[in-house]
């Protein structure tokens, strides 16, 4: 009678091990450690979008109500073309301000943090130029430019 060889059935066993297994669950652990928080802050900058959208409308009712006034502080939300302010509003934009051409727009605390952006005209009396600076907490969080 044959004996059985255990050397050949040693041999031919295949898989992994047990710290083999751990350090790939490793792995893909520190991955998901850093992928989870940069997924989430790059879906809020997408849905800050919406924000940065409505104030370049605003932005862009404002330039051409100074070109026709000559001067900021009429341009204030709902008059010529600029959009109306807006407040309480669900979805992302919360909310949306012109005040003698600064326009101001906050983002809603769920979707967004609330994150706000605030962009400030300066006019050039020699070129009749404006020149927009921009502000509020969607600058350090690098949502808005």
């Amino acid at each position: 009678m044959k004996g059985l060889n255990l050397n050949k059935s040693m041999n031919n066993a295949k898989g992994f091990t047990l710290i083999e297994l751990m350090i790939v669950v490793a792995i893909i652990g520190i991955l998901a450690a850093i992928a989870l928080p940069a997924y989430q802050d790059y879906t809020k900058k997408a849905k800050f979008a919406e924000v940065v959208t409505a104030v370049g409308a605003a932005r862009s009712a404002v330039t051409i109500c100074f070109q026709e006034e000559g001067a900021l502080t009429n341009c204030v939300g709902g008059y010529r073309g600029i959009p109306g302010d807006v407040t309480g509003a669900s979805g992302v934009l919360a909310s949306l301000t012109t005040t003698a051409a600064k326009i101001e727009a906050g983002g809603s605390t769920t979707e967004v943090d609330g994150a706000t952006m605030i962009v400030t005209p300066a006019a050039n009396a020699t070129t009749g130029v404006l020149t927009w600076t921009t502000s509020g907490t969607c600058l350090a969080k690098g949502w808005c430019k």
